[in-house]
């Protein structure tokens, strides 16, 4: 009996190393903060156990920045890309970088969420709308109501040269008639520094800091939920929006296997985790998430991804020129 336990154990801690041995290991760079990172790394882990996650995080910029030397080193270690936004990747996709994946699974799917060509795909729906402290600041009901001299140093705005999310809002109202350049002009005679992430503009915003913020309307309705005294206002000229796009780099050495990293995203179980995770699912089948308003009665003001790829370089030094930076 002692001898067919002891057999059974060494044949059960040699098939755990066997397995483990033959796990296929994926390197994900992301801007998911941490925690939602985690999640979606164990939800896709807990479906396919014998592929591994390693990931990293940072804002959609600083890994561009870290992409970009590794490109010039010529050591290029992601497999996968989950970042905020289309620009960058668009980037990556004129330059012949990411591989392209003609079977992903985007039936039902509208078609502006992923690329034409297939080498990136939308994952979910967030809008940059605007927060305000419930506690001293009033509600607003448009981009333009910001601009005021009460608001001075007082409106925290993440910098599109750290943030995707705030790259791909930039690049959305700069060309939008009722926004556009005066917008961030009007900012920065407030004396408005963007800088950093959501997080941090979240945080100033509920910390009472600043009166208002320049968020990912997840961020803000996570954070009400939570207790923060903080509120949403989507602005009646509108919302730019991004889809948090997956990719999977041409240098993957497991293309199988990062396809089915960017199935599980597309799946019922990923669109239903992106709505565990406080945002709205692309899948029109699913429903919205507490606290959000349904998409019928939000105005999307749309990016043309192409012309940003084009124009990104001029628009981020007007940007600077703008802020001092």
């Amino acid at each position: 009996m002692r001898y067919s336990s002891l057999l059974l154990a060494s044949i059960t801690s040699a098939l755990l190393i066997s397995t483990a041995a033959n796990a296929t290991t994926l390197q994900l760079y992301t801007s998911q903060s941490p925690e939602i990172a985690q999640q979606t790394v164990d939800a896709f882990q807990a479906k396919y156990p014998d592929i591994k996650i390693e990931w990293m995080r940072n804002g959609t910029s600083q890994l561009m920045n870290v992409l970009r030397a590794e490109i010039e080193a010529g050591q290029i270690k992601p497999d996968l890309l989950l970042v905020a936004d289309t620009i960058n990747l668009g980037s990556l996709k004129k330059e012949g970088l990411l591989l392209a994946y003609p079977d992903a699974p985007v039936d039902g799917f509208d078609q502006g969420t992923y690329d034409k060509d297939k080498n990136f795909f939308g994952t979910k729906l967030l809008t940059t709308a605007i927060a305000y402290n419930t506690k001293n600041a009033e509600p607003v009901t448009s981009w333009a109501d910001l601009l005021v001299e009460g608001n001075d140093s007082q409106i925290a705005v993440p910098s599109p040269l750290y943030s995707g999310a705030a790259l791909n809002h930039l690049h959305s109202v700069i060309n939008d008639k009722a926004i556009g350049w005066d917008f961030y002009e009007g900012l920065a005679k407030l004396n408005i520094a963007p800088e950093g992430g959501n997080g941090p503009a979240l945080k100033a915003v509920a910390g009472g800091m600043a009166k208002y913020g320049i968020i990912a309307d997840a961020d803000i309705i996570r954070a009400k939920a939570n207790g923060s005294p903080v509120d949403i206002v989507f602005p009646s000229e509108g919302v730019s929006f991004i889809t948090e796009p997956v990719a999977i780099m041409k240098n993957t050495k497991n293309p199988e296997a990062a396809q089915k990293f960017v199935d599980f995203l597309l799946s019922k179980d990923g669109q239903e985790l992106v709505i565990q995770q406080g945002n709205l699912s692309l899948d029109p089948s699913m429903p919205v998430p507490a606290g959000f308003p349904k998409l019928s009665d939000i105005k999307l003001v749309p990016m043309d991804a192409d012309q940003a790829v084009e124009t990104d370089q001029s628009v981020r030094e007007k940007f600077t020129e703008i802020f001092g930076g």
